[in-house]
């Protein structure tokens, strides 16, 4: 496909940053259509001032104000007279960020019969009602699409393919409103447009003035979602025969690449439900959405029939987990959710836990011993940080693998501050790190690490052991970590019996010590955790929360660098 671009600028009476706009999209030789749409008196006059053929910039006036979408559609007709196969729109009001033009611009000519639009990261402007708003949309669209390639269809700073945009609005009834852009996205991508999203920066300038009309253009989106979800149905097999065309996306090996199917702002909103009606209305509202993510979620659903299969296999048992299996773990994994709310809101007391398993906890925090707790992805530990303060389990330091758990920490200390505990990223160690974590042990902390996900850095410190009949990639960095500082490892799990909570608290070994050579002294004690998971997994099978190809071998495994290696 050939690319020439043009911009379109439309404008319904904003005027004061619009002229930092138009001198940016000049810097990247675009021909621009500002298209004022009906814009009264200043932005009338000031935005007249800004037509100059002669320097590229063309201003078209609609008659009467028509409608942001409108006032797009009329510059797809003009840029395409002018024989452009491509448009960027780009919002008047300076809300965009001017410095991602290049990367957009790129894209889009790698990329020519793509659709490439911004993500939004908005800062602190953003108003609350609005971020809710479009969390609510974005769930819309997954369903009408069937797909998550579009994780947010309302921003306005895009670049279209003109060819099946006009397609589009010469043949469909697309919206003239606020509407807009979300239902030409959607039906372009199920005419089989391809979908690219770009993170960009977008803030609301203090002097802005939003155009959004609160009672018509939310009558507008509802009436659009109507529309697009009934028409999703009626042509179901043609939208999937075109996302059967696409190429495939490229496969996430590691379980870190994988997309997060959820936000802060979702469990906000989960969590707001549950205040209101509780855990077993909660439950129900749950069941669509578990379903949707069922029904689209391609990489879990296989990684799940492949830990089923493994699992049946270690028990000697001839099965193959059928549709009804996987339902019922992603089940599990709702239900689990669902208790992390629970514990977060504190509503679940220490009567939840099995007693004598309570008895071994207090046990060890009467002892106040500094210790290594190896956890993982087996269960719902969160239990215990929830609860944990009432037992006196208030010095814990937690190493997570992405600067997400920071923000997950940050959301849970804000709903009940008694189940917040200190994080920090394992990409984050460092001699500096370590002096503070030996302080924090010699006080009695609990230094926490999940050992069943290897980092995001790559497979350097890997060693393969076998879990469930085959060997599965497990990070050194915990068993590192606790060498280094000489100190006890535990092993920590949290499991749910019926309407309670198991406890499995033990001892593995009393200090890690390496060695030279290629055991190096790290296999012993990561062989017994890797049996310690088989072993819960055996007894436990629907609380295993890995829902990616657990045992795939990291894209570039190997020893470690020889240089680091010495000076470690």
């Amino acid at each position: 496909m050939s690319h020439a671009l043009a911009a379109i600028v439309p404008s319904y009476n904003h005027y004061r940053h619009i002229g930092g706009v138009i001198d940016a999209l000049k810097t990247h030789g675009l021909r621009i259509f500002i298209i004022d749409d009906g814009s009264a008196e200043p932005a009338k006059s000031e935005l007249a001032k800004l037509h100059d053929p002669a320097g590229g910039v063309t201003l078209h006036r609609q008659p009467e104000n028509g409608g942001k979408g409108a006032a797009v559609m009329a510059g797809f007709r003009l840029a395409a007279a002018e024989g452009f196969t491509h448009a960027l729109q780009i919002d008047a009001d300076g809300q965009h960020d001017l410095a991602a033009l290049p990367a957009l611009i790129e894209l889009a000519a790698l990329h020519p019969d793509t659709l490439i639009s911004g993500q939004p990261i908005y800062d602190e402007t953003i108003p609350t009602s609005r971020k809710m708003a479009r969390w609510i949309t974005h769930v819309w669209v997954w369903i009408e699409t069937l797909s998550m390639a579009i994780t947010d269809s309302m921003c306005g700073y895009r670049i279209y393919p003109l060819a099946p945009a006009l397609a589009v609005i010469e043949s469909e009834r697309v919206g003239h409103y606020m509407d807009f852009d979300t239902e030409i996205m959607v039906r372009m991508n199920w005419r089989g447009t391809p979908v690219r999203m770009l993170p960009i920066h977008v803030t609301y300038p203090e002097d802005n003035t939003s155009n959004f009309r609160l009672g018509a253009d939310n009558w507008l989106i509802t009436r659009m979602h109507t529309r697009l979800v009934f028409g999703m149905l009626l042509r179901l097999p043609q939208i999937l025969r075109n996302r059967a065309g696409r190429p495939p996306p490229e496969t996430a090996r590691h379980w870190g690449r994988l997309n997060e199917r959820g936000a802060a702002l979702g469990l906000k909103f989960l969590l707001g439900v549950y205040r209101l009606a509780g855990w077993r209305f909660c439950w129900v509202c749950l069941q669509p959405v578990l379903l949707y993510f069922f029904l689209t979620g391609g990489t879990q659903r296989r990684a799940s029939r492949d830990y089923w299969r493994r699992l049946y296999a270690a028990k000697g048992e001839a099965r193959e987990p059928g549709l009804g299996q996987l339902w019922r773990h992603y089940q599990s994994f709702g239900r689990m959710a669902l208790d992390k709310l629970a514990a977060w809101h504190g509503q679940i007391a220490s009567e939840a836990l099995m007693q004598d398993d309570l008895a071994l906890l207090d046990q060890m925090v009467r002892r106040k011993q500094g210790m290594m707790v190896v956890t993982s992805h087996l269960g719902n530990v969160d239990i215990l940080r929830a609860v944990g303060a009432s037992r006196g389990i208030d010095n814990i330091t937690v190493f997570a693998h992405t600067r997400n758990a920071v923000r997950f920490n940050r959301l849970l200390g804000e709903t009940n501050p008694a189940a917040a505990v200190d994080i920090m990223e394992v990409e984050d160690i460092g001699p500096a790190t370590l002096i503070e974590l030996e302080e924090k042990l010699a006080a009695g902390n609990w230094i926490v690490i999940a050992g069943d996900r290897i980092s995001l850095s790559g497979g350097k410190r890997i060693r393969m052991i076998d879990f469930l009949g085959d060997p599965a990639p497990f990070s050194e960095g915990a068993w590192i970590m606790a060498a280094l500082l000489g100190c006890p490892v535990y092993v920590l799990h949290c499991l749910r019996e019926g309407d309670r909570h198991r406890i499995l608290f033990e001892k593995l070994t009393d200090r890690v010590t390496r060695s030279r050579g290629a055991d190096n002294g790290l296999k012993g004690p990561m062989t017994e955790y890797a049996g310690i998971l088989q072993e819960i997994c055996l007894k436990y099978p629907e609380q295993w929360y890995n829902f990616y190809d657990f045992w795939a071998i990291p894209e570039n495994f190997g020893p470690p660098d020889k240089k680091n290696e010495e000076t470690k």
